[in-house]
Order: C-alpha cells, then structure tokens, then sequence
C-alpha cells in the first residue's frame, strides 16, 4: 500500500474550511428530493441522436413534473431552435402495459424505470422519425406542413410490436410481433411476414436473454444495405431446462416458469438465416459444427453480398471473425482472436471503405486498440497503441480524409476525451476535447459534428454541438449552476471529490474518489460508507458529475470513498484479469486497502467503517463483512449475487469457468462459505421478483446465516426487479433504509 495522498487530503480539508461560513443558508439534500422533479442533475438530452443529413439533432426530453416521462425534441442546426415533436401524453392517454418480452427487454437496457417515449430512429433520408409507443408504432414526418398531419400510425394492434426500425433506404419499416419478424411497406400499409411459426420456446429476431443481458446485442435482426435481404436469429429455447421462478406481489404470488441458462447448462440454441423480401426459402449461415457458441455480433458487408459474423467459443477464449455469403450461407474465417483468460466482446468494428476494409478493435497488446484489417482479414497495421485504453472506437468515421474517432482515457484513468487519428497513415492521435473530464461523444454520420456531453464533479452534464476539430458551434444544454438550476439551492453544501492512488498488492495502481463533510478541520472522527461495485465492466471512480447519494450522505456527516478494485474495467488485460477463477478474492484484498488507507486519515473513525453496494456491490458488500470482519463494521448487501452457480453463463463462465472445472473457485467464491465470519451488523435488500439476480440468491443467504445463528436485517420489496433501485418510488425506500440503517449503527447508540 502507497503512503496515503496528503496533498489530497489537505486539498480537501482546506475546502471544507474555506467553505464553512458560506453554508449558513444553504439547503440540505433530501432522498424525497433526490429521485423528485425536475432532475437535480439538471435537463439533459436523453438518446440524442443526428439526423443522417446533419441539419438536426432529435433528443428525448423528460417532462417538468415528471422526470422519467420523456417526450421527442429536436433542435434545427441552422435555426438555432429546440422545437417539441411528439407529446407522448397526446397521442397516448394513459401509459399501455409493457408485453413480457418489452418488459424483459427494457429491464435488460436499463430503461424499465421510463415511460413515454423512450426510443426512436430516423430515416435515411431524414424525413421521418419512427416512434414507438405504448406498444405500436407512429411515424412523424418532419416536413409537414403542419403538427396535426406529422403524426401517422402504423399499427394498430393488441399485440406489442418490438425492436421497430427503418429499413436503410427507408421503404420500409421492421419489427417482432409475437416472436416474429415482420416488415411493413410504408407506401401501402402492406405487412409482409417474415417469419411465421415463431411461438413457445421458438422465437425469430429477438435477442435472446444472455445476448440482452451479457452480450450487448440487443436485437436478433439486420437490414442488408441494399434492402433486398434480411438478417434474422431463430432462438430456440428449448434444452434450457424449465424452472420455477417465484414473483411475489404485494396481494398474490405468480409463478413464473422460465427457462434460465444456469452457469455450466445448456444454452439456446441461436441459428443465424438471410431471407430475400422478395420470397423464396430462407437460407441458413454456416456458423460451424459447433452449436454450443455465442454469435456475437453480426454486420453486413457494404455490398450487402455477405455478413460479417462474430462467433464467439462458449469459453470465450477465442472470437472468430467470419465472412458468410447471404445467397447461400457459406462461411470462411478471416480473423481469429484468443485468449488464456477471455476476449471481451466490443462494438469497436467499422467498414471504412466500399470495398470492405474495416477498424477492428482488439486487447492483444494488453490495452485495447483499433487495428486497420482489409476485406479478405489480412491486418494493415495497428491505428492505435499505447499503455491506455480505447474505451469506444469509431465514435466517428470521416471516410474522405481517412481518420477515425474514439473516446479513450490516454491521459488519466479517470478521465474521457475524444481524440481522432488517421487510419490510413499511422500516426499519434490527436486530442480533439480538452477540458479535465468526462466526455461522451455522439458523432454525426460523416463526422462534421460532434455532441459533446460533459461533466465534472463540480459541473453537471452540459451537451454542447462542437465541429470536428472541437470548436464549440453552439451549447445545447448549458447547465450552468445558477439560480434557475434545480441543483441552486444545494450546491453552496456540495462537497468537493478528491482523488488519489493507492497500491495492490502485485503493484498496480489504484484510484479512489473520497467526499467527506464539511466538518472534516476540526477534531472529530467521521463514520464512513464504501460504495462499492468492484465487479468486472465497471468503473466508479472518475471525474464526473457522479452520484448525489454520496453528497446526501457527506451532509449527514458521513465520509464516502470508492475505490476501483483489480477486475474493475478500462485499465489494461493485466489489471483486468486479476480475478480469473477466483472472483471475491483481490476485489476484497483491495478494498481492505482502501480502508487501511481511510485509517491513516485524521478525521476517520477506524471503527465506524461500513460498506454498501448493489447487484456484484451486492456480492462485495456480503464477502467485505464476511471475509474482512476486522474492517468493515456494518453492511448493506443489495440484490447481492450469493452463489455463481446461479448466475448465467455467459457472464459467470467469462470470469469463472464452469462449476464442472473450476470447483474449487465456485466453492471459494460463495458468500454462504464464509457466513461464519459475520460479526457486524447486516442488511440485506432484494427485489422478490429480481429475474437478474434471482431471489434466491439472498434466501440461500438468509438460511445459512439463520443455520449459523447469525443476526441480520432484511428489507424485500414485494414485485421489485434488479433496478428497483432506479425506480422513484422503491429508489426512494431503498435509500432511506439505507441511510437508516448506517445512521442506527455508525452514529447511533449501539455504534461502536
């Protein structure tokens, strides 16, 4: 462990200090007020996305007494004008139920907490926008004459149409309707089937549950760029055994009987056609003898003659890029990536040329990169390199002047920028977004502009359209921190975030974010929560606009730290992979080091340290107290992953291999294993209808700890999913039991 980060902490200290006289009037944070309207993050453009011509930008806006109801925007380029475009609440009254497999599919992008609408895509030519909502489709067509003759439906059926999209010239639009794929002519009306039989475990041109979940694919169809053909999945579900799943609802129980693909299990069988709109028999894609795989991702070569398959081998040591031929499903390799741990899959693939060149992005050096391939997979050379991580390639493609755009954190970690380099000649990239932060970047279809969505710990997300080069055309959406910002009345009590580093163990680094109270310069010791995640994918420690939880808690005198644990993403293979086979293992090792470190800092309390996090925060949170009793002196487990055995395969097997050869990490990685070693205070939080994180996994706890004599505290939320959390009204619950429970045992009597 390195020597704790003094200029840091005086850096902080001096802040606190320097602040105190100015916080007289100022307005304390609430959790009512945190998941309340209008958003304390201020506005924001939601799915902002270009218009293929580059005039426009579309965005969802939330409404200003309801700030996850969002309706359509779009702001003119030229005119310089933000102009509403759909009122979702005009054209439906009240919100439609979700179908089950729109629920299922929301849950798994994150957006089962919206309602109005909450996505939407231009046509090619930029006239139109498809509109889905309350379960059928709408089209609005820019250039009408006036607002009452934009709006067109399409569909008008009980069913729930899915997954709509235009196809790339615009003649026509597609979706899945009852596990089947159907296109609709938008001149006559005409609906034409693509498939017809897709029913029980057999559906065509939906992604399958570990695609959406693991995978990020979270559609199982594609337009071939000449429109002639269609890309589609059949998923068969079937050799996945059928389990019972219990949802329990505040007045009843629903049994569910689902078919999960428990770790080392069979998964669906996923088989991959073309289908000709002008008729004629579907022809099957040659992914190889072996169906036990993962098909990745799918493209279409630009001469709409072949698809470019990503097949990934169910231990996920070896991606193969295939070229397959459309009119009769023959397939040939042209590159093959492996690993002894795991390739992660990536959207970092982009043609770059009619001829079918490509930017492929690959972690073979260590830190993932952009490699120039030509068509037939023979590598050019490398477009980037470095001791620093491409975090998303081909954010943007300027063809005629041969550069590519990316997003990477080349100068710090904990930072985003936006840089582009030349794929034809290679050279060092250049650094397009220049103020310290946190850049999203949305690029316009032929890179002539570029959304700019950046935020600081002191700046709340502002979206402003930059040219290329990064000069500023015009801000969006300031949100400045003035008088007219929700966040006015708190910020004066806004409690900077330090940074710093740490050391593991082998050596590598570690950064930590740490917001403590105001009261930090005098003579009192502080309770602190570690929020925690530390699972694979994630990052939490970065200099941006971050979570108001934290705030909330530094006013109630709480010190909040996060600290980016080893298996933590976007720093290297080595860093990575440090838990292969053996997750629960260096994530706690490292969050012990973050405490070690908390404890060398004046104003901690050493035995007032508690601990909270959620899903895999969940899992580290139960192993923090289990495992590191002598640290942490209070827990707080939410929708916690108890056991891997019952996790899915894609995610578990990436990182743990399969219960049949790697036994003794699976038996290892159990919390239930460790149960003995609990001595602080516990709550545990889950959602009784969680078909992420099963339920299960936390009655597998309860029973252990109950076998143990073991005492702890449970709050269940009746019908909860895995983002009950983000939900406003169960978010709300979540947090004041959260904070309640620490206030009972940090600060309270019974407080150490």
């Amino acid at each position: 462990m390195s020597r704790p980060d003094l200029p840091a902490v005086a850096f902080v200290l001096a802040i606190a200090l320097g602040t105190a006289s100015a916080s007289a009037q100022a307005e304390k944070l609430t959790i009512e007020r945190l998941f309340a309207a209008p958003d304390l993050a201020g506005a924001t453009l939601r799915s902002a996305k270009f218009s293929p011509d580059g005039k426009r930008v579309a965005y969802l806006k939330a409404k200003d007494t309801a700030k996850d109801t969002f309706d359509l925007w779009s702001y003119d380029i030229a005119a310089r004008r933000h102009a509403l475009l759909v009122d979702s609440a005009r054209l439906v009254a009240a919100p439609a139920a979700l179908s089950a497999e729109e629920e299922a599919r929301r849950e798994r992008q994150r957006t089962s907490a919206f309602s109005g609408i909450v996505e939407y895509e231009f046509s090619k030519d930029s006239r139109l926008l498809l509109v889905p909502l309350g379960g059928d489709l709408y089209v609005y067509n820019l250039r009408a004459r006036d607002a009452a003759t934009a709006v067109r439906r399409l569909t008008n059926t009980e069913a729930y149409e899915t997954d709509a999209r235009f196809s790339p010239r615009g003649r026509y639009v597609s979706f899945v309707r009852d596990a089947n794929l159907v296109v609709l002519e938008l001149a006559t009306g005409r609906e034409q089937p693509i498939t017809r039989d897709g029913a029980g475990t057999i559906s065509y041109g939906m992604a399958e549950f570990i695609a959406q979940e693991e995978m990020d694919r979270d559609t199982g169809y594609w337009w071939g760029p000449d429109e002639s053909r269609i890309a589609y999945t059949r998923v068969d579900e079937s050799p996945i055994p059928e389990t019972e799943r219990f949802e329990i609802l505040a007045d009843s129980v629903q049994v569910i009987r689902q078919r999960y693909p428990f770790t080392g299990g069979p998964n669906a069988l996923v088989s991959l056609f073309t289908a000709a709109l002008a008729g004629g028999t579907p022809v099957a894609m040659d992914l190889g003898a072996n169906t036990d795989i993962y098909l990745a991702r799918v493209h279409w070569f630009p001469d709409s003659r072949a698809l470019a398959v990503q097949r990934q081998s169910r231990d996920q040591k070896t991606l193969t890029l295939l070229r397959v031929e459309a009119e009769t499903g023959a397939a040939r390799e042209l590159l093959t990536e492996r690993s002894d741990t795991w390739i992660d899959l990536t959207n970092d693939f982009e043609f770059v040329s009619d001829s079918g060149e490509f930017i492929w992005g690959s972690s073979r050096t260590g830190y993932a990169h952009l490699y120039l391939y030509r068509a037939d997979g023979t590598l050019r050379h490398p477009v980037t390199s470095g001791e620093w991580v491409v975090t998303a390639g081909g954010r943007g493609l300027d063809k005629k002047k041969g550069e590519v755009y990316f997003v990477a954190n080349k100068e710090s970690p904990i930072e985003r920028q936006l840089y582009v380099a030349s794929y034809r000649s290679p050279a060092p990239p250049r650094r397009v977004t220049t103020t310290p932060g946190w850049h999203a970047v949305q690029m316009s279809d032929d890179a002539r502009y570029f959304l700019d969505t950046f935020s600081s710990t002191t700046q709340p997300p502002a979206v402003t359209l930059r040219g290329s080069s990064g000069r500023e055309i015009t801000p969006l959406v300031a949100n400045t921190l003035d008088v007219s910002h929700p966040y006015w009345p708190f910020q004066s009590e806004h409690r900077p975030a330090v940074f710093g580093t740490l050391k593991a163990s082998d050596g590598q680094t570690l950064h930590y974010k740490l917001v403590a109270p105001r009261e930090i310069g005098s003579t009192k010791r502080h309770p602190v929560i570690v929020d925690v995640y530390g699972g694979p994918g994630s990052q939490d420690v970065g200099n941006s606009w971050g979570d108001l939880f934290h705030q909330y808690l530094a006013q109630q005198g709480y010190v909040v730290f996060a600290l980016d644990n080893r298996g933590t993403a976007f720093r290297g293979t080595r860093f990575e992979t440090a838990l292969h086979r053996q997750m629960g293992s260096v994530e706690i090792a490292d969050q012990i080091a973050g405490v070690e470190f908390l404890r060398t800092l004046q104003y901690v309390d050493p035995a007032r340290i508690g601990v909270w996090g959620w899903s895999y925060g969940g899992y580290m949170a139960l192993n923090c107290m289990t495992r590191a009793p002598d640290y942490f002196a209070a827990g707080v487990a939410g929708a916690p992953v108890t056991d891997w055995a019952l996790y899915d395969t894609h995610y578990t097997e990436r990182y743990m291999g399969t219960p049949a050869n790697n036994a003794a990490g699976y038996a290892q990685s159990r919390v239930m294993a460790h149960a003995r070693g609990l001595r602080g205070p516990l709550l545990m939080i889950h959602g009784m209808a969680d078909d992420n994180v099963l339920f299960t996994h936390s009655t597998a706890m309860f029973k252990t700890l109950q076998d143990e004599s073991k005492a702890f505290a449970v709050m269940p939320y009746p019908g909860g999913k895995h983002g009950l959390i983000r939900r406003a009204v169960t978010a709300v619950h979540a947090h004041e039991a959260v904070a309640r429970f620490f206030d009972m045992h940090l600060k309270g009597a019974n407080s150490p």
